[in-house]
């Protein structure tokens, strides 16, 4: 038998563009490295609120920076990113709170679909420029990410919930614990040693820390298959 698996923690918010590509690359190597991924859906207007940072688009050179930068990396990590119309309202007036809680009722009751519902959600964000946070957008989401009408609403109900809200309080607070002040971050636990490690632009560091192979955002045996 060869040694434990090594636990991945992947903190996240489906407004985070850059948590998609993070996510995505993880997702890949979760059956290639000796590791053990915990996606823990997380609040990010809350962390920026907590750190006292501030997003990049309201620096404009930052903000034209990130257009540039997320143009080139959907054709490196592959994945079908595609900014949203009317940004500022995406972000800054609807943001994610209802998503991420309903994220939070999923991993709650049914963490095997978490990755599935996680991604068709930046789908409709990130790439089909779809609301993400009204109910009827949340319960289309969920469904086509393979969920039952009858799951999807009965989770849906549950957003509001005290124990919904407090576990993506906790989950938030944890990762402002680790240190993040964005996302994503990924927490490595190796050696009785915690690493935190910002951005999606970090998995070579991450595979040095545990020791295992990068093989690029899309590993060759995964390559073959798409």
């Amino acid at each position: 038998m060869g040694p434990p698996p090594r636990t991945l923690e992947l903190f996240y918010d489906v407004l985070s563009p850059y948590s998609w590509l993070g996510f995505e690359v993880l997702c890949r190597y979760q059956n290639i490295w000796n590791i053990k991924l915990q996606l823990r859906p997380t609040y990010i207007a809350g962390i920026m609120t907590d750190s006292g940072n501030k997003p990049p688009v309201v620096v404009p050179r930052k903000a034209q920076y990130m257009i540039n930068d997320l143009g080139r990396l959907k054709q490196h990590f592959q994945v079908p990113l595609r900014f949203p119309k009317d940004f500022n309202s995406v972000v800054f007036k609807k943001g994610s709170l209802s998503a991420m809680q309903f994220l939070t009722a999923v991993n709650m009751e049914h963490p095997e679909s978490l990755e599935k519902v996680s991604r068709e959600l930046w789908m409709r964000i990130w790439s089909r420029d779809e609301d993400i946070v009204e109910s009827q957008s949340i319960l289309a989401a969920a469904q086509k990410a393979g969920l039952s009408a009858e799951k999807a609403q009965s989770l849906l109900e549950k957003i509001s919930t005290a124990q919904v809200k407090n576990q993506l309080k906790e989950t938030t607070e944890a990762a402002c614990r680790y240190g993040a002040f964005g996302l994503p971050i990924t927490v490595a636990h190796v050696d009785d040693q915690t690493h935190m490690l910002f951005g999606s632009d970090r998995m070579e560091l991450l595979a040095h820390l545990l020791g295992e192979k990068w093989m690029g955002p899309v590993p060759p045996t995964l390559n073959a298959k798409l």
